[in-house]
């Protein structure tokens, strides 16, 4: 029977899954609830087994808990314009904070030390506190031992040694440490979790070494964000959500994962659980448009150095010289498996690690990518003759097989259909391509690509249009509504304006909108493979936003703007879907998220005026 997520007193062990702030290192990352418990973090990369994974089972996953030790009120904010986490305890003793952050240099490419520090000062009064460090190593399915070597506990497991140094005393009892003080007023104590190699003397990290970091770390975040240029309304949005896409990157490699989590639930007690800690082409591509749009060019050139190692590897054929999705480090296989022994976010199982998504073949996101290439070369810096080589290479297969079905850009497990996003984004590929041949004068097959984008544009207004439901949809020759035709308008397929479109817009309106809330589709109407129902699609509103913006509805669409703003969490991130009460569902934070908000910012700020 499936743990209902609470314990013998009433009290759920799993917070909201908003309840959270997240850190990282551009290596990996950790979330930190509000009541200052990490519950997830695996070290040393973000696909890396967990370390602590309580948010996916309270008993099994491992965690570590700080906390005042008498009854207190909690606040979570980020130290501004960074991506250190600050938690505030609040009793009638006293007020004390826990600083959480992985220290960064100046250098994020270079060996990273995979630190994770987390300070605590008592800034008024006296509080007593509590730690509680148990890791669960290889998801919670690895033994492990620990020990105490002076005041630094040592775990060690097959796979993976951390050690905990600490300026509080520790306990051990040869699985968890544990540690109890008490602070007063200006005083301080630093807890530092550090991987260690067999051999290695673990190292200390003392209150002046803890301070340096910290201050190191907080000028990387501030010296970075000093690069946008975004200075409209919505600037503390938008630069949170900038932050999140930067932690979500993968400095050795360039490589945006999709986010930092696995299984999630996007429908509590459902099965629609997915590991999202991997590079998705159209999410990372998206993620270069987002960047370019507020002026960061480096995090551009260096997933387009990613991606043109990828374009190399598999050639042609009737799946395509990419996959949709690949590991942080470029591998190709993401083998799915299961992980009965844990229960899940709230009993929703199963937990997956692993993506058997990466054999779909999805045909969007070549006009994903190229958009964002065609992007980089008009606002970063012109591609090299080898990266156009690159391209035309794609563009040329996706004239050979624009026509074919597709899995689609939902991903889903119902088997391959003519979708009408598909589609679109193949007349995107081929038009950004012609605009850069055209724009610079490079060679290409141009009668042929024009042809191909030509054939596909008549093909989606003749078959994509459905007169019955006077609104494009999901697939060519049906009735169905699909929120992803919001992309049209977007990608100029066609005008903002247009009868057809504004007919398409009211049509979504009325059918997949609720309260400026967007569901992706109807699985009822469109099954797709998949048991259970899911929450609306936050990337999915922030389009509907900047689709009336452009339809010239700045009253709606501001309005829809400032009510998707409240489903925020307390420090301004998202997961995919928000669910019937307005709480967080899916994996958390999502870039997918994130980078539409910033979109739409964006657009609905120029439209403004």
């Amino acid at each position: 029977m499936a743990n209902t997520g609470f314990g013998q007193e009433g009290v759920s062990p799993y917070l909201p899954i908003a309840e959270h702030g997240l850190i990282g290192d551009l290596h990996s990352a950790a979330l930190v609830g509000t009541n200052g418990t990490i519950d997830w973090y695996c070290c040393p990369r973000f696909d890396s087994p967990s370390v602590f994974a309580s948010i996916l089972d309270a008993n099994r996953g491992g965690s570590f808990e700080l906390a005042a030790d008498v009854p207190t009120r909690t606040r979570q904010f980020y130290f501004p314009d960074t991506n250190v986490l600050i938690t505030r305890f609040f009793a009638s003793d006293g007020v004390a904070e826990i600083q959480d952050f992985m220290p960064i240099t100046d250098d994020p490419g270079a060996a990273a030390p995979h630190r994770l520090i987390r300070r605590v000062i008592c800034v008024r009064g006296s509080l007593p506190f509590t730690a509680r460090v148990a890791p669960r190593f290889g998801y919670g399915a690895e033994a492990h031992s620990a020990e105490l070597q002076g005041n630094t506990a040592l775990f060690r497991s097959e796979s993976l040694s951390l050690a905990l140094s600490a300026t509080a005393p520790l306990e051990c009892d040869g699985l968890d440490a544990r540690s109890r003080f008490k602070l007063l007023e200006g005083e301080s104590a630093v807890f530092a979790l550090d991987p260690v190699s067999d051999g290695v003397i673990p190292r200390a990290c003392p209150q002046a070494e803890a301070e340096d970091q910290f201050e190191t770390t907080v000028r990387f975040w501030r010296n970075w964000l000093a690069a946008s240029r975004y200075h409209g309304r919505w600037r503390e949005m938008v630069h949170r959500s900038a932050l999140v896409l930067k932690l979500l990157t993968y400095a050795p490699t360039g490589a945006i994962v999709a986010a930092p989590t696995t299984s999630l639930p996007e429908q509590i007690g459902g099965e629609r659980n997915w590991d999202y800690r991997f590079v998705w082409v159209r999410d990372a591509a998206f993620c270069v448009y987002a960047m370019l749009r507020l002026g960061f060019t480096e995090e551009a050139e260096a997933f387009m150095g990613f991606l043109s190692e990828r374009g190399t590897e598999r050639g042609g054929g009737s799946e395509g010289p990419l996959q949709i999705m690949y590991g942080i480090d470029g591998r190709n296989e993401l083998p799915e498996r299961e992980l009965p022994h844990l229960e899940g976010y709230l009993g929703s199982a199963p937990v997956r690690v692993g993506n058997a998504a990466t054999g779909q073949l999805q045909l969007d996101i070549y006009g994903a990518l190229i958009d964002s290439v065609y992007l980089y070369d008009k606002w970063g810096q012109p591609i090299s003759s080898d990266r156009w080589d690159e391209l035309g290479v794609l563009v040329d297969w996706l004239c050979e097989h624009w026509d074919q079905p597709d899995d689609g850009v939902w991903e889903t497990r119902g088997g391959r259909r003519n979708f009408v996003y598909s589609r679109l984004m193949c007349w995107v590929a081929i038009e950004r391509a012609i605009r850069m041949a055209n724009r610079r004068g490079l060679p290409a097959d141009l009668p042929r690509w024009r042809q191909s984008r030509d054939a596909i544009y008549r093909e989606i207004m003749q078959r994509g249009w459905s007169p019955d439901r006077g609104a494009f949809v999901q697939h060519l020759d049906d009735h169905v509504l699909d929120a992803s035709v919001l992309m049209m308008p977007m990608a100029k397929f066609i005008s903002p304006t247009d009868p057809k479109w504004l007919a398409t817009l009211d049509a979504l309106t009325a059918d997949l909108v609720s309260d400026s809330l967007v569901y992706r589709y109807d699985p009822e109407a469109s099954p797709d493979g998949l048991r259970g129902a899911e929450g609306t699609f936050s990337i999915c509103s922030f389009w509907y936003v900047e689709s009336l913006a452009r339809a010239g509805r700045l009253e709606e669409a501001r309005l829809a703007f400032e009510k998707m703003l409240t489903y925020a969490n307390h420090v301004g991130l998202y997961a995919e879907e928000i669910g019937l009460t307005g709480e967080q569902l899916g994996n958390f934070p999502q870039a997918f998220t994130h980078l539409s908000l910033i979109s739409a910012a964006f657009n609905l700020d120029r439209a403004l005026g």
